[in-house]
This record gives structure tokens, C-alpha cells and sequence, in this order.
């Protein structure tokens, strides 16, 4: 069995994940380690909180009505989710291109889409509308 080396002037009972190797690289101490496993964490976090989601639902009515959304569109609806959200809107009907989708501005997760060939044109329940 190897000695574990000592670590900032401890020596710990165990190895480290990814070994000691890892920690001496390029003289990153532990505590520069830790911190960047933190800010990668809050980094994925805060792009969790801030994508838009869709629901099962919605992804089912976005393909039998031949709704795509590029990069762009996605980006613009984040935005606009954001901006509803700052208004403290809960429901919003988000009008983009030549189609609509209802969205849960609270739970960020776009709820049904509706294409501008769709016999359904009332939509209840929002308080809010957002033309992108």
C-alpha cells in the first residue's frame, strides 16, 4: 500500500478523487479545486433555472404540427420568458414566428403550441401575451 501524501499540511485518511495528481497540476491548491468545481456547479445551475422546458404535451403538438424551433427561436423565447417573469406574469400566450405557445412563466416549461393553421384560436387561462 502507498503513503498518502500530505495535502496542504494534513494528511488526510483517504486519497482524493482523481488522486493527488490532480491537485498538484499546475500548483492548483485545494482550495482553488474546490472553487472551481463551485463555480462550474453554479454555472450549470443557473443555465438550468434560466432554459425553457417542454412538456410532453407540448413536444407532442409541436410534431404532428410540424413546429421547429432553431437555436434563435429558443433563445428568443428564453428571453422573452424572462422578461414575462420580471412582469410577474404566470401564464403567457408567446407569439413567435407563425406559431403560439402557452407557457408556465413560473415553472419556465412551455405548457401546448398552436400553429396559425389551428382551429383554435381562444386561449384562456394566461395573463399575459408576448409578440416576439
Amino acid at each position: 500500500m502507498s503513503e498518502i501524501p500530505i495535502i496542504n499540511g494534513v494528511q488526510p485518511p483517504f486519497m482524493p478523487i482523481g488522486g493527488i495528481e490532480l491537485l498538484r497540476n499546475d500548483g492548483v491548491s485545494t482550495n482553488e479545486f474546490v472553487e472551481n468545481k463551485e463555480s462550474k456547479f453554479q454555472t450549470i445551475l443557473n443555465k438550468e433555472l434560466h432554459e425553457v422546458k417542454f412538456s410532453k404535451h407540448a413536444l407532442e403538438r409541436m410534431k404532428s404540427r410540424n413546429i421547429n424551433l432553431s437555436e434563435s427561436d429558443v433563445e428568443k423565447l428564453e428571453n422573452a420568458v424572462s422578461k414575462a417573469e420580471e412582469k410577474g406574469s404566470y401564464e403567457s400566450l408567446v407569439v413567435l414566428n407563425d406559431f403560439a405557445l402557452v407557457v408556465s412563466v413560473k415553472n419556465r416549461t412551455v405548457i401546448t403550441a398552436v400553429d396559425s393553421l389551428s382551429s383554435q384560436n381562444i386561449f384562456t387561462n394566461i395573463d399575459s401575451a408576448i409578440f416576439i
